[in-house]
């Protein structure tokens, strides 16, 4: 028999085991849960199809933070084109989040690299950083001296790397201040201060890689030259609203999502449309508009003149002769019978002004003064780089030494001023026309046979006939060219 205190204890322990039954079911449940998740998570990461969005959606379109800039990076305002975050077009959208690409290319002349995504440079360490935004399979580097022709004395070059990501060893540096604008790295130096030089190693290839982004662009200049900076300062501040940063001395760590590298020159003082990157082509009568612009320059057309061969009085007045600007260089190759040409020219129906700019000349003066003339006359130098301020239509006569220069004539003043819509005409003078036939006698290599001179290298070429030689026009023979040209005016 049980008794009553044993029938009520039965069905308690009953409930209890149920209970505890149930328990177990219920962590076992739980436990085979969160195992489930764990695994689906490590799944979800270690998966290569399975991905992290590195911008959300709702900020498609917004700047992103590169990764170790700090907020100071996103100040606003300054000179030197540091910015906030910022809307931005989808295009340049892709590029930041992409994984980043460096495209580096060649010319006969230079060497450049566009870097684009997360970019850091260094000046003081002269380096150009992308930092991939995953893994890449190996690191690279190009060393590339950022002045627009190759191999010059005296400019350091520029380190461009492009990390592996997963190398403890190449760390990114972090950022200090990050910018909203592109950027390029330029050297200075080199031929700079020769005054053909200044336009075709360095004022046409920054025309060329700045003009796209209409003066936002940030400039970092290596090899710094003050003195060049402030002669050309108005050409300079229509292409970049921000203050040039000297490279070489800049220890900051600068952030872009594009860097170009280097100057791109197409051809000697000149412009190859088809080069210009950006997508719009640009010549060389676009650089010579943007620089009658830059120096408000009146003219963009030369003289009109009549068709008849002499210009009748209107109302008891002569009728405006067209202005011819002789060069007169006052050394090597230098015109030595200056008063007999002015007379020929004269006699053609021109009003001639003789002219020798100095170095020291503001550009601006020099740019107004050779703007309001029609021709310009010089024997080849740096002095005809003025026709670049020359209206549309007018007139280039380049006067060419003795000694088989005609292909440099044509290539660094012949078809850039082509390209700038000026009739070019070339006198080339005979060997009676040189000096170097009275100081060094018929007898000399240099005067009986010019392509051994050639054949002996680039420095006798420039000794003979750049160094040691005058010029004495025969004015009888160069007569036709003057009527060349005042030809060509009638016809504008």
């Amino acid at each position: 028999m049980v008794s009553v205190d044993a029938k009520q204890a039965a069905p308690a322990a009953g409930g209890r085991a149920q209970r505890h039954l149930n328990l177990c079911f219920v962590a076992g449940f739980l436990l085979v849960l969160l195992t489930y998740l764990v695994v689906s998570q490590q799944f979800a990461v270690t998966s290569p199809v399975a991905a992290v969005p590195t911008t959300p959606p709702h900020r498609k379109h917004q700047a992103v933070k590169s990764p170790g800039a700090g907020e100071a990076g996103f100040t606003q305002g300054g000179r030197e084109g540091e910015g906030k975050a910022e809307a931005r077009p989808a295009h340049e959208q892709q590029q930041q989040t992409d994984n980043g690409k460096v495209v580096c290319s060649a010319s006969p002349y230079s060497y450049t690299c566009d870097v684009f995504g997360d970019v850091r440079t260094n000046g003081t360490a002269h380096t150009v950083t992308l930092v991939p935004a995953t893994s890449r399979p190996e690191r690279r580097e190009w060393s590339i001296q950022a002045y627009a022709r190759f191999n010059m004395t005296g400019i350091p070059n520029v380190t461009v790397t492009q990390l592996d990501s997963t190398s403890a060893l190449s760390p990114a540096p972090a950022c200090t201040i990050t910018h909203r604008v592109p950027a390029i790295v330029l050297a200075l130096g080199g031929h700079l201060g020769n005054y053909f030089h200044d336009f075709s190693d360095a004022l046409v290839p920054l025309f060329v890689a700045s003009r796209r982004y209409g003066g936002e662009v940030q400039l970092l200049a290596g090899n710094i030259q003050p003195w060049w900076l402030g002669k050309y300062e108005a050409v300079v501040r229509r292409l970049t609203k921000y203050d040039v940063l000297d490279l070489d001395h800049d220890d900051q760590v600068r952030c872009f999502r594009h860097v170009t590298v280097g100057l791109n020159m197409h051809k000697e003082f000149n412009i190859v449309p088809e080069l210009v990157p950006g997508g719009v082509p640009l010549s060389m009568l676009n650089f010579t508009a943007f620089l009658r612009e830059t120096y408000s320059l009146p003219r963009a057309a030369p003289i009109r003149l009549t068709n008849k061969k002499s210009s009748p009085p209107v109302d008891g007045k002569k009728m405006k002769k067209p202005r011819l600007m002789l060069l007169d260089r006052g050394h090597y190759r230098k015109l030595v019978n200056v008063p007999e040409i002015v007379k020929a020219a004269e006699k053609a129906g021109f009003e001639v002004t003789i002219a020798d700019p100095r170095f020291n000349v503001r550009v601006k003066e020099l740019a107004l003064s050779v703007n309001s003339f029609d021709v310009l006359l010089g024997v080849h130098g740096a002095g005809l780089t003025n026709s670049a301020f020359l209206p549309p239509g007018a007139v280039v006569i380049q006067v060419v030494p003795y000694g088989k220069l005609e292909p440099m004539a044509q290539r660094e003043f012949g078809d850039p001023a082509a390209n700038m819509g000026l009739r070019y005409l070339e006198y080339s003078i005979s060997v009676e026309e040189s000096t170097l036939l009275e100081t060094l006698g018929p007898d000399h290599p240099a005067i009986k046979d010019p392509d051994s001179v050639h054949r002996s290298g680039w420095d006798k070429v420039a000794e003979y006939y750049l160094g040691k030689q005058n010029v004495r026009v025969d004015v009888q023979r160069f007569a036709p060219t003057l009527a060349l040209a005042l030809d060509h005016l009638r016809q504008q």
